[in-house]
């Protein structure tokens, strides 16, 4: 049964990515959005499809406020895996996603990120990261959110990584706030090494938005320890374990690097 219900998802997978080629060049030719965010959104709509036919997967979202999602945001996850994309994707807004060059060169799924004007990132080019902060910073003038996986990679046993300052630079920088995202249960949802679909409980939420405001370049580690605190406190909460037990950077770690130096003011809200 588990290898029949996989490998109807999989062709549920290809179905999906044949239909939305021509179905996201056809919206592009009628989309005059500056960001295209009509293209974009249909890109996450058919993504997010594959966690609703699959029936290996139980996901979870809360917390989406659509009262609260008036103005862009900086969108910071945790990551587990390949699976985190089509999960993310079911949050009803759209923006533009910051992910690996690599991903982009990929034949068809790579088309498709360009075309939702999505922004690739040379992991190993100084050039190319400051590059994606202009670009980033140019959505969310027109008002579309960015999101970044702030990890960078992907967590090899489910505990929140240290994260990367690029997003929080480019909250400061652009003035808005940043919309953490919490998710747990998809490490073992997406095979590495197979092709059969795990069982899985998935769950995504959405934590209160934390401000910018008034902050500088000097306040972005405490900014960037306090929406990761907020995140593996929220995945340790659902794991009902120790926030320590959920955090890669605890002592028995030997990585320290994330302590703040400097308090943020005590408001989190968006402002």
């Amino acid at each position: 049964m588990k290898a029949l219900s996989s490998a109807l998802t999989w062709a549920f997978v290809v179905l999906d990515v044949l239909v939305a080629l021509p179905t996201m060049l056809l919206v592009r030719l009628f989309d005059r959005t500056p960001t295209r965010v009509y293209t974009g959104r249909t890109f996450r709509v058919l993504g997010s499809w594959i966690t609703r036919v699959n029936p290996a997967w139980h996901i979870t979202v809360g917390g989406v406020d659509p009262a609260a999602l008036e103005h862009p945001y900086v969108v910071v996850s945790n990551h587990q895996s390949q699976a985190d994309i089509p999960v993310v994707s079911r949050l009803p807004w759209e923006m533009k996603w910051v992910g690996k060059k690599e991903l982009f060169d990929i034949p068809v799924l790579g088309w498709l990120m360009r075309l939702a004007d999505d922004i690739p990132v040379d992991r190993k080019d100084p050039a190319s990261r400051g590059s994606v902060l202009v670009r980033a910073q140019r959505k969310l003038d027109h008002g579309t959110s960015v999101m970044f996986f702030a990890e960078g990679t992907r967590s090899r046993d489910g505990r929140v990584k240290k994260f990367h300052d690029g997003a929080f630079r480019l909250a400061i920088r652009a003035g808005v706030p940043v919309l953490p995202l919490a998710l747990d249960g998809t490490m073992d949802a997406l095979p590495k090494h197979g092709w059969q679909f795990s069982r899985a409980d998935v769950r995504l939420d959405v934590l209160p938005p934390v401000s910018t405001d008034g902050l500088t370049e000097a306040d972005l580690p405490a900014l960037r320890d306090r929406v990761r605190q907020m995140i593996v406190e929220h995945v340790a909460a659902w794991r009902g374990v120790a926030p320590e037990a959920a955090d890669a950077l605890t002592p028995a770690t030997g990585e320290d690097e994330a302590k703040s130096t400097r308090p943020l003011p005590e408001a989190s809200g968006a402002g």
